[in-house]
C-alpha cells in the first residue's frame, strides 16, 4: 500500500471542486473505500477504484469512446487499478490498451469522479467501480485500433453524444468540458 498516493488522492477529493451534485455525493464514499487496505484490488468487493480518460481532440469537439465488449455500451476507456495506486497512470495505460493512442497529453489534477454499479457475470457478482477520471487530448488523426475489450472505438462529436450513449456520467463530462471553455 502506498500510503503517500491513497493520502494525495483523499486530500484531492476532500479539496475537488465539484461542477454537479452527483460528484460532491460521491466524495465521502470514495473516502470510506480508501481506508480498505484493498481499495484498488478488483477482488474488494462490494467496490474498488479504477481509472478512466476522458479523451477529447485538441479543439474539444470530439471524444474517443469505446463500445465496451462487456458492458454493451458507449463510454470512455479505463479499468482496474489492480493494486496500482498510481491512478493516472492506471487511466494513461487503459487508454493506451484500449484506443491504441500512443500520444496522449494529461490535463493537470482529475477532471471526474463517478460510482456506477457493473451487472454481476459468472465470476464475479455486482459490484461499484469508483471511477477517478482524466481529461487528455490526443490528435483525432492518429491511428486508433480496437482491443479484445472492446467492439469498436471511434472518434464522436460531442454535439451528437447523444446518438451514442444516454449515459449520465458520459453526458456529465462533455457538459463539464463546456463550462470550462466558458470560464
Amino acid at each position: 500500500m502506498n500510503s503517500l498516493l491513497r493520502r494525495e488522492l483523499s486530500e484531492r477529493l476532500s479539496a475537488y471542486p465539484h461542477f454537479f451534485a452527483e460528484e460532491q455525493e460521491a466524495v465521502p464514499r470514495f473516502l470510506e473505500l480508501l481506508q480498505s487496505a484493498d481499495a484498488y484490488q478488483r477482488f474488494n468487493l462490494p467496490g474498488h477504484i479504477t481509472g478512466s480518460a476522458w479523451i477529447v481532440d485538441p479543439a474539444r469537439t470530439q471524444t474517443l469512446l469505446v463500445h465496451h465488449a462487456k458492458l454493451n455500451k458507449w463510454v470512455q476507456p479505463g479499468g482496474h487499478a489492480d493494486g496500482d495506486e498510481n491512478i493516472l497512470a492506471v487511466a494513461l495505460r487503459e487508454a493506451e490498451e484500449e484506443t491504441g493512442l500512443n500520444t496522449l497529453t494529461v490535463v493537470p489534477d482529475f477532471f471526474d469522479i463517478d460510482i456506477h454499479t457493473i451487472p454481476a457475470r459468472p465470476d464475479i457478482g455486482e459490484h461499484d467501480h469508483y471511477d477517478v477520471r482524466f481529461l487528455f487530448e490526443a490528435d483525432a488523426g492518429q491511428r486508433i485500433v480496437v482491443s479484445e475489450e472492446s467492439h469498436d472505438v471511434k472518434w464522436i462529436a460531442l454535439e451528437n453524444l447523444e446518438e451514442y450513449t444516454r449515459e449520465r456520467s458520459v453526458l456529465r463530462m462533455r457538459d463539464k468540458l463546456s463550462r470550462l471553455a466558458q470560464m
